[in-house]
């Protein structure tokens, strides 16, 4: 059976089979330990019954090859209060068993009790499987954005979507009303 726990330091030495993946975002010890020491709650691991990491998100880190991690950012005034997922990965062993729904599910309940308006996420426009994974949790894709994602040896930028979830306390879903035009990094607030 999976357990969710939260994530913790020592969990930063054993999700390496997770991180090692192509498509997974990797980041420095300590971009991990600033969101584990803002964003607790966002962090959490699935482990399995063995110890191993299944995965994990920024936003909701699980352990036993998968995690999610994420935070919470944004103006209340502006209705732009919002979860954003900063990372979620599943190792290839404990794929298309839920697991990634399953965080998801965990980050946007977080997100509601603190009061969000939508959650969040940017993936790579050529991560197919990962947008439609997206979309049949109900996210769309609010915006473009124009070679997000940098590029190595030599290879051109590559676009990400903007896709969002409006969670209950944006009733009209005003933020997820898609942008008409692609936008750069840099005007992303």
């Amino acid at each position: 059976m999976t357990t969710l726990r939260a994530f913790t330091c020592d969990d930063l030495f054993r999700f390496n089979n997770i991180n090692l993946d192509p498509l997974t975002e990797t980041y420095g010890i300590p971009f991990y330990l600033q969101y584990l020491a803002h964003w607790p709650e966002y962090f959490i691991v699935a482990e399995a019954p063995g110890g191993e990491l299944m995965g994990y998100s920024a936003a909701v880190l699980m352990l036993c090859m998968f995690t999610v991690m994420g935070k919470a950012e944004g103006s209340v005034a502006r209705e732009e209060w919002h979860g954003h997922v900063t990372a979620l990965s599943v190792a290839p062993e404990f794929r298309r068993l839920g697991l990634a729904a399953k965080l998801m599910e965990l980050l946007e309940e977080i997100s509601e009790k603190k009061g969000g308006f939508f959650v969040d996420l940017f993936v790579r426009v050529s991560n197919q499987v990962a947008v439609n994974m997206y979309k049949q949790l109900g996210y769309s894709v609010y915006r473009t954005v124009l070679e997000y994602y940098s590029a190595s040896s030599g290879e051109p930028d590559e676009d990400a979507y903007d896709m969002r979830k409006a969670l209950s306390r944006d009733a009209e879903k005003k933020s997820v009303i898609p942008l008409p035009h692609p936008v750069r990094p840099e005007d992303i607030e």
